[in-house]
């Protein structure tokens, strides 16, 4: 088992990649602290792993807010005793708006959620990996990560961003021990875009038929990446940004 004996939180894992990252970790050997906004997705999580004989405890948390990780972190230390793995999955999608029409409140909500969460959870989570002398955080991102499109301007801004957050991590706490790296998925089979994948003729579906894939990616597919970014397997690994995305971005 790659994550035997390590513990790991997993924001977002209420549906999605989320949800498919806590369980192949939980089907490695990893101890879970599956956190999600909505109780009963993440309590489904939970449930999921343990039918499948895994380690798992729900924790409720909304990713923007302070008090709910703090809350999160020091829960799964009671539960499990320390912190290995941090995944900072959880993220929205926002409004398509542009410069003009966007709203101050609109941009904040997304920046929250997919900037300022990851930072927080990284910073609070950071002490118990330095104390265990090592750790590793795994932040998702985005194709938008590296190009502007649909995805909107704040969730793009945001994406961006993330990108800039795992590198100065990596590049400020790399020889502490601390692995830091990021996943960019492209057009993933999830709840978050299944709506636009049942357009036929939405300009994404072309772009996805006309891409090397051929097709959307699932989200266990982004799970083997995160499993190996969590594992020794990729020891040697710091401040990378992975594409998942079937080839989405490389035209």
């Amino acid at each position: 088992m790659k994550l035997k004996d390590k513990v790991a939180i997993v924001t977002g894992a209420g549906s999605g990649i989320g949800r498919e990252i806590a369980r192949e970790f939980a089907r490695e050997g990893a101890k879970v602290a599956v956190s999600d906004f909505l109780k009963d997705t993440g309590e489904e999580t939970a449930s999921f792993i343990k039918k499948e004989n895994g380690v798992a405890v729900f924790i409720q948390a909304d990713a923007s807010k302070e008090p709910d990780i703090d809350n999160l972190i020091n829960k799964t230390v009671e539960q499990f005793g320390k912190i290995d793995i941090l995944v900072n999955n959880a993220g929205i999608g926002g409004s398509l708006a542009s410069l003009g029409d966007i709203t101050v409140e609109e941009w904040d909500s997304v920046m929250d959620v997919n900037l300022k969460g990851p930072f927080i959870a990284s910073k609070k989570a950071l002490p118990h990996m330095i104390k265990n002398g090592k750790g590793n955080i795994i932040n998702v991102a985005s194709m938008a990560s590296f190009a502007a499109g649909r995805g909107g301007i704040a969730y793009t801004a945001a994406k961006h961003g993330l990108l800039g957050l795992t590198r100065q991590m990596s590049f400020m706490h790399g020889n502490q021990g601390i692995r830091v790296n990021a996943i960019c998925p492209g057009p993933i089979e999830t709840p978050m875009i299944q709506r636009v994948l049942e357009m036929p003729q939405h300009p994404l579906n072309f772009k996805i038929k006309a891409s090397p894939a051929g097709r959307p990616g699932k989200s266990e597919e982004v799970a083997k990446l995160a499993l190996f970014l969590a594992s020794d397997d990729s020891s040697f690994i710091h401040g990378a940004a992975y594409q998942i995305d079937g080839g989405y971005t490389i035209f």
